[in-house]
Parts: structure tokens; sequence; C-alpha cells
């Protein structure tokens, strides 16, 4: 007869098991697939997974490594696809992490919004490009300003902000 030790043990084995399991037929695998679909992922290793495992209304996406090679529009694009996949889910905020470190969040109504129209087909440059007024820091405050002006101004300031967005998520990977 076993003890009840030994019982509560075998049973937070099983619903571990049910968890990982769940969080890679319902995230991680359908990712990982649509991913590989792109030979230009090669140099990017990003992993999308639930938050803790077990909270299903946060999404994380986690830039695992990165070649010397893989340049911020590598990443960039890595995160329109994933959103791409997902965009038939709803989560109230998708964190961007490094090595399991979060970094930014998104809203998550844009990551939906994000992978809608990356998916319908609208122009990758634009969404990058506006990608980071919409990302927010661990606190949720916003991380980066939203431009207003000329368009060649803002255009200049957009594209800093992608690069900064970029290099403090996950090309610093000593930043917090």
């Amino acid at each position: 007869m076993l003890s009840k030790w030994v019982k509560g043990a075998l049973g937070l084995a099983i619903v571990a098991i049910v968890v990982a399991g769940w969080n890679l037929v319902s995230v991680t695998l359908p990712v990982a697939r649509a991913l590989d679909q792109d030979s230009r992922n090669t140099a990017v290793h990003v992993v999308a997974y639930h938050r803790a495992l077990v909270l299903p209304g946060t999404l994380v996406v986690d830039v695992w490594g990165a070649a010397p090679t893989a340049t911020a529009l590598d990443v960039l694009r890595v995160l329109l696809q994933a959103a791409a996949t997902l965009d038939e889910r709803s989560y109230d905020t998708v964190v961007l992490a490094y090595r399991g470190r979060p970094r930014f969040t998104l809203p998550g109504f844009y990551f939906q919004q994000l992978g809608h129209d990356y998916g319908q087909g609208e122009n990758a440059t634009a969404l990058i490009r506006t990608l980071p007024q919409n990302v927010r820091t661990l606190d949720g405050n916003a991380a980066f300003e939203t431009w207003t002006g000329g368009m060649l101004g803002v255009l200049d300031r957009q594209m800093d902000d992608v690069l900064t967005f970029s290099r403090r998520w996950w090309m610093e990977p000593h930043t917090s």
C-alpha cells in the first residue's frame, strides 16, 4: 500500500505532466511548427508557452538564443509569425522574455491584432516600425513613445526605437 506522501508525489507528477503536455500541444508545438516553415528562422530559437505553464491568460514568447548573424528583423519576424499562428487565441498579456527572464510585455489584444494583420499580408515593415509604441515595461508603463510630426522624422525615431527595443529584449543579455 502506498503512503500518503507517495500518492501525493505521484499525483503532483501526473498534474505536472498534464500541464506540460497542454502547453506543448496548445502553444509550443503550433508556434514551433509555424516557425520551422520559414528557413530564415534558423538563426533564432524562440519558444512560446503559458506563463508558469498554468496561466492561460499570459503567453510568454521567449528568445532562448540567436546566432551571431541574427538581426533585429529576424527576431521580430519570428514574433510576427508566432502572433499570426496564435491570432485566434486571446491573451491578457504577452510577455517578451530572454532565456526565461521577462523583459517587456505587450497587451494581449495588440498581440492578437498584430498576428491577424501579419497573417492577412499587412506590410511587415509597418507592423515592426510601430511595434515599440505598443511595448510595455514590466510594471505596465509605455516603454517607448508614440511619435508625431513629419514623416521622415517619425520614421527615423520609430526605427531607432525598434533597434533599442531589440537590443534591450534579446541582444544585451545582461540587461533587465
